[in-house]
């Protein structure tokens, strides 16, 4: 079930049915953006950053899902049924959706090896930071890694499933930091997940800012605008359909290496529409040597 060498005849934009919304942006800044993950102390602001919004068009690729490529767009879709009850579970999503992640994956990319590391539920009805790990759905275009951190968050984890020996040896060979995004309610209508081309990414698009933790500081790529970016969406994601996006690939050969995602606010959204309901699992996959 690979989804990463299928060929996309292009133009493909012009004849989908889309949707304009506003994207937010980061506006191009000399000094290195920081980003506090929690409220920080005083004096100092939650972000030294500015943000602007963009019309653009998101095009529904649902037509078209089975021609896009991790590989090439950055990003894939496909059904996948899952046994899970509560996503609320921690202890059910670790023992079961962890699984058929890991087995989905590996179908997926032809990897030879998944490793799930962290997962995110976000809602904003239940949303309370400080007193839960749910969060609200991030209306920001960004990737969740940087050419820097993708190896610097791999050799931690790894290191903390105590494979010491074999993190340098698995690190010279291919491995990706790849999301799993699906709906695990009702079927999202509120604040969907907008895609973008890798293809349509510049480098210079790219900014990398410190995401400041309480105990770490990571690295992630904020995104300045560019009127070349393609967004497509994948609208009213049920249970049983899955999202991967490629948020870090060590291959520097002509793979999708960093694929910019947001939430935004769809304006066919019903003005009642209940809170989106998502989880996203933060994976490694190995590829063969």
């Amino acid at each position: 079930m690979s989804l990463n060498n299928q060929v996309l005849d292009r133009p493909i934009s012009q004849e989908l049915p889309s949707v304009e919304a506003n994207l937010t942006y980061l506006v191009p800044m000399a000094e290195k953006p920081v980003n506090y993950t929690y409220e920080p102390p005083t004096g100092i602001p939650r972000t030294n950053a500015t943000y602007q919004t963009h019309k653009l068009p998101i095009y529904n690729a649902r037509s078209i899902s089975e021609n896009i490529s991790l590989d090439r767009e950055g990003f894939a879709f496909t059904g996948h049924n899952t046994n899970v009850r509560n996503f609320y579970d921690e202890d059910e999503v670790r023992r079961v959706y962890y699984p058929e992640a890991e087995q989905l994956l590996k179908e997926v990319t032809g990897g030879t090896k998944a490793v799930i590391f962290d997962y995110t539920l976000r809602n904003a009805g239940q949303s309370k930071p400080g007193e839960n790990d749910i969060k609200e759905p991030a209306k920001r275009v960004h990737n969740d890694f940087t050419a820097k951190s993708g190896y610097t968050r791999a050799r931690l984890e790894l290191a903390a499933r105590g494979i010491d020996d074999d993190i340098d040896t698995l690190l010279k060979q291919r491995f990706a930091i790849i999301n799993v995004w699906r709906a695990i309610a009702q079927p999202i209508q509120e604040s969907p997940l907008a895609l973008c081309d890798a293809q349509s990414i510049a480098p210079t698009d790219l900014v990398a800012g410190d995401l400041v933790y309480r105990d770490r500081v990571g690295e992630t790529y904020g995104v300045t605008y560019n009127s070349q970016h393609k967004w497509f969406y994948f609208p009213q994601m049920h249970r049983n359909e899955a999202v991967f996006i490629k948020c870090f690939d060590s291959a520097e050969d002509g793979y999708a290496r960093f694929a910019a995602h947001t939430a935004f606010e769809d304006p066919t959204s019903p003005a009642n529409a209940p809170p989106r309901e998502s989880i996203e699992l933060r994976t490694l996959v190995f590829y063969p040597a």
